[in-house]
């Protein structure tokens, strides 16, 4: 079992109790991988509140890694989505030669002159430096499955 993280700071949400499921059917591996010690690991990177709710942050293996510091694509993409020209906007983490990863954009734009150098530097307005993306692609719309998922 990991460690209890301080109210405000993000963790790994982990539960247990008799309404949790017991495991996959038929997928012991995924089953070991999940459930451990009778704790589940449900993936979800969330923070606890004073009160003792919670907020899901983002989904663990979502999480970029930049120079050791986490990067949530969820927290990106709210600011990128902030921006008047900014209709649409995906956040991924790309193989970086100098920090192990760097965060990369893909957006739609209902403004077509809105160019990378301006959404950058509209991020780092808005975000740590480790935070901002290093590149950003424009699309005329992104890709989505049949549920509408990108």
């Amino acid at each position: 079992l990991g460690e209890e993280v301080p109210v405000g700071e993000v963790g790994e949400l982990i539960v247990r109790g008799p309404n949790v499921m017991k495991g996959y059917y038929k997928m012991p591996e995924e089953t070991a991988h999940t459930i451990r010690d009778g704790w589940l690991y449900t993936g979800d990177l969330a923070k606890m509140d004073e009160e003792g709710y919670f907020y899901i942050v983002d989904r663990k293996k979502d999480m970029i890694i930049v120079g050791g510091y986490n990067v949530y694509p969820r927290e990106v993409e709210e600011v990128l989505y902030s921006h008047p020209d900014v209709v649409e906007a995906a956040v991924i983490g790309v193989p970086d030669p100098n920090f192990g990863e760097a965060v990369k954009c893909y957006v739609v734009s209902k403004n077509k002159q809105l160019t990378e150098q301006q959404l950058i530097a509209y991020c780092s307005e808005h975000l740590a430096k480790y935070k901002v993306p290093s590149s950003i692609e424009f699309l005329d719309e992104l890709p989505k499955n049949t549920t509408g998922k990108i």
